[in-house]
């Protein structure tokens, strides 16, 4: 295959072609547990060299693994047959921030936090934000409809994609939707390649959603004595008729890891956490901020901190940030499923991830963002006892079948990928999987694209 892939140095610019055993080794794998080199890593720098290298793996049957950050973590980009890595790393260039028509165009490698920054500058708001937004790239979020805390009120990225760029298997270029936000001529394609992980084509350039930039922020960060207690907080702010920016929750043994790490002396004894931010116009950010208090006291929280403006609401979510931090730092493997579960069933979940905890003799850290139902259910395994294995295997195995009976998601933000293959059969029915096949064959017949995942 070397010989062949050689060839790559004839058909690209030299500099976009690498065999450098270092350069394929860091482009093995993402954040997840398994690794496989390729054989030859492509850094294109134009959508010319991504059609290019598409059409001579097509034409020689070979494997490509498109790659935007490697900040997966499902094992996503993992070559795991070997041949071309295709990063889109080099393509970071913001085209356009229209103000006039609330958009910006962006090519794939373009890192999500700069996005935001520059967009924010022209007093614009591009909403969706994952927790990695500081190293991960627009492309890696479009093919894996990235979320974060602030999708209860503003929705994940598929809500802000109007159109993409996308290079077929064949090397073919098609430029999908388009730049109104309003758009209904023919088969809404573009949203067909959100969330695909690679499998059905290559994003190399977005057209994005924008809104008016809020001109104010508050939040509360609220310490509970319980989880239920929590929880009823949070019915109770919805059914008062709120429709925070975000709210986030966070369990004990996260809570007990966090204040290790940070000491901060709220968190000493606080059983459950919730954050929640409002955002809009100051007076009535304001005003609202004061109702919240009002509704949570009736639950008797431990404590409640204000933030008002953005440097405090930061300090606020500065705390929320450590939490996977501090699972790393109790030294247990923490295996992060980001499932989703109806609103309704959040306390169940909680409960259901302390028995699972006490059946299994695993710690389970559960926080996130319980507005919308996905919540980060960690299961913490020490690989070095006889069995953890096994236990954390049946773990999950009883946590993903508990969440399908509940009418939820096996993932929310982080896609399939290798790691959840296993779960791919019990997640959707036989229907649903033989349509996914029929559509990855229609897109790409030769199975060129991400080969070894779940379809």
């Amino acid at each position: 295959m070397n010989k062949l892939l050689a060839q790559l140095k004839r058909i690209l610019p030299p500099a976009e072609v690498s065999f450098a055993p270092a350069v394929l080794t860091e482009h093995a794998g993402d954040k997840w547990f398994a690794a496989h080199p390729p054989d030859v890593v492509v850094l294109a720098r134009s959508t010319k060299s991504v059609a290019a290298v598409l059409r001579f793996a097509n034409r020689h049957h070979l494997p490509v693994t498109p790659r935007g950050a490697g900040h997966g973590y499902v094992g996503g980009c993992v070559p795991v047959r070997g041949g071309i890595v295709l990063s889109l790393a080099r393509m970071n260039r913001i085209q356009e921030i229209n103000a006039a028509d609330f958009v910006a165009v962006v090519q794939a490698g373009v890192n999500t936090q700069k996005l935001q920054t520059e967009v924010e500058k022209q007093g614009l708001f591009y909403p969706p934000d994952p927790a990695s937004r500081a190293d991960n790239t627009i492309g890696g979020n479009v093919i894996t409809n990235a979320g974060g805390p602030r999708c209860l009120k503003y929705g994940v990225t598929r809500d802000y994609v109007l159109g993409l760029e996308v290079v077929l298997a064949d090397g073919t270029v098609v430029r999908l939707g388009s730049r109104t936000h309003k758009n209904k001529t023919g088969f809404d394609l573009h949203r067909l390649f959100v969330g695909s992980e690679g499998l059905l084509g290559v994003v190399t350039e977005a057209t994005l959603k924008l809104l008016p930039l809020p001109p104010y922020r508050a939040c509360l960060a609220i310490g509970f004595d319980s989880m239920r207690l929590a929880v009823r907080s949070l019915h109770a702010i919805l059914a008062a008729g709120f429709l925070p920016a975000a709210l986030e929750l966070a369990d004990s043994f996260t809570l007990a890891a966090a204040f290790k790490r940070t000491g901060s002396e709220r968190l000493r004894g606080c059983r459950a956490h919730l954050i929640v931010e409002l955002d809009g116009q100051k007076q009535s950010v304001h005003a609202e901020i004061k109702q919240l208090q009002r509704i949570v006291a009736p639950q008797k929280p431990l404590f409640v901190e204000v933030g008002l403006g953005k440097d405090e609401c930061e300090a606020v979510w500065r705390i929320r940030k450590e939490f996977s931090y501090a699972l790393r730092d109790t030294g247990l493997t923490k295996l992060n499923e980001d499932i989703v579960v109806p609103r309704s069933r959040l306390e169940d979940l909680f409960a259901f991830a302390a028995r699972l905890q006490r059946k299994h003799g695993l710690h389970i850290a559960c926080f996130g963002h319980a507005g919308d139902g996905n919540i980060h259910t960690n299961v913490m395994v020490d690989f070095k006892q006889s069995g953890a294995k096994r236990r954390s295997e049946q773990a999950l195995d009883e946590l993903f079948a508990q969440v399908i009976a509940w009418g939820g998601s096996i993932t929310g933000e982080h896609g399939i990928g290798l790691a959840k293959q296993r779960w791919w059969p019990l997640a959707v029915s036989k229907e649903v999987r033989a349509l996914h096949r029929t559509v990855k064959h229609a897109l790409d017949p030769n199975g060129i694209l991400n080969p070894g995942k779940f379809v």
